[in-house]
């Protein structure tokens, strides 16, 4: 008989579109698999407190084989792994790591290479001195602060005639990022550039409709995944590059690490699965 595998994925904000169209391609992936049956439930949490997500993630480690989970990386969130871990439940980080040495796995981009191919786009089109913002959805998610931190190396290294200001949280809201930004742009005639490294391209692309034509043309937008926001700015050409996981690979690849997680029975050895990201330009889209 095929083994019959009940797997849990608790994702971020079920009202927004990136977070759904992951579910969806994970269930697409789930169905699609002829060598096991898998039952995928797919949960949301909208409250990302770290005790709220926390909760979430141990009531629904109890009812399955294996758990994926998106999440910032935080003690709370590291206990309930490791409880879940001592049930004999393994979990794995999906998009983002986790510092939980009881995690069982990562899958995700490799965040350095992406920060730094975010920055060679900004430093790469923009000629003349300026200032680049960066926007972080939330503080401790460590596929943002990984690719922040090599953003800025890269800038160090080879961008001199651009200055990198404080980065500022959107807290993932596309409101908060649409009032940054046109704060920003109407104060700094000399921002040339941002790097959405977190949520909130939407309320981004919405501050850049918002400006005089002339504002508009030398200012680059790099930001990471794709969902229908992003795909009409970068139709429109605002946007520079999307830096994007691949999502029938990286959904295909975290289903198989659950599995060889839930399979291991040697030195629970932590299954690092990191997949190329796609560069999406307006001329590729």
């Amino acid at each position: 008989p095929m083994p019959n595998y009940q797997l849990r994925f608790l994702l971020q904000q079920s009202s927004h579109e990136l977070y759904q169209h992951f579910g969806r391609k994970i269930r697409e992936t789930a169905a699609a698999r002829q060598d096991a049956q898998i039952d995928a439930a797919i949960e949301f949490v909208d409250r990302l407190e770290p005790e709220n997500i926390a909760t979430r993630l141990k009531a629904l480690g109890g009812t399955c084989d294996a758990a994926a989970v998106v999440a910032a990386d935080h003690p709370l969130i590291g206990q309930a792994i490791q409880a879940l871990r001592l049930q004999g439940r393994p979990v794995v980080a999906y998009i983002t790591d986790q510092s939980a040495p009881e995690r069982a796995g990562y899958v995700g981009a490799d965040n350095w290479k992406l920060g730094r191919t975010a920055a060679w786009f900004i430093a790469q089109t923009v000629c003349r001195p300026g200032r680049v913002q960066v926007l972080i959805g939330n503080h401790r998610y460590q596929c943002q602060d990984i690719s922040e931190a090599s953003f800025r190396s890269y800038m160090r290294e080879h961008a001199g005639h651009l200055a990198i200001d404080e980065s500022l949280p959107t807290h993932e809201e596309p409101k908060e990022a649409h009032r940054l930004i046109s704060k920003l742009l109407a104060e700094k005639d000399d921002l040339v550039g941002v790097y959405v490294a977190g949520g909130g391209i939407s309320g981004v692309l919405q501050a850049v409709r918002e400006a005089p034509e002339e504002r508009r043309r030398g200012f680059r937008v790099i930001c990471r995944d794709i969902g229908p926001e992003t795909r009409r700015g970068l139709a429109e050409g605002l946007i520079t590059a999307a830096l994007c996981h691949p999502l029938e690979q990286t959904s295909a690849q975290l289903i198989q690490t659950m599995i060889d997680a839930i399979r291991q029975t040697s030195n629970g050895a932590i299954l690092q699965r990191t997949l190329p990201f796609e560069i999406i330009t307006p001329e590729n889209l």
